[in-house]
């Protein structure tokens, strides 16, 4: 499993329309309103570097209205306090 951290500038006016948008998207697991250089977080979780790359590309940069910018951070090792495997189905 990839998981990644997308931050995202976005038009004031487009803002809750973009968040639905978003989580409507396979892959999206949560997306945050944040304060700072960014509007939005949106944490995906997917199989693999290709799905997170259509995310990115396809769907985010050119399929949902109002994004101006956006920065993926991709996690390298993950921290949980709860059993992750059984949380996302990959028992």
């Amino acid at each position: 499993m990839v998981t990644a951290i997308i931050l995202l500038n976005v038009e004031r006016h487009s803002l809750a329309n973009v968040i639905k948008e978003i989580l409507a998207v396979d892959g999206i697991a949560e997306v945050h309103a944040v304060v700072g250089e960014y509007d939005l977080a949106a944490i995906a979780r997917v199989r693999d570097n290709q799905q997170l790359s259509g995310i990115i590309a396809d769907k985010m940069c050119n399929q949902i209205p109002g994004i101006t910018r956006s920065k993926t951070l991709i996690s390298l090792d993950s921290q949980y306090n709860y059993n992750e495997k059984a949380v996302y189905g990959l028992e």
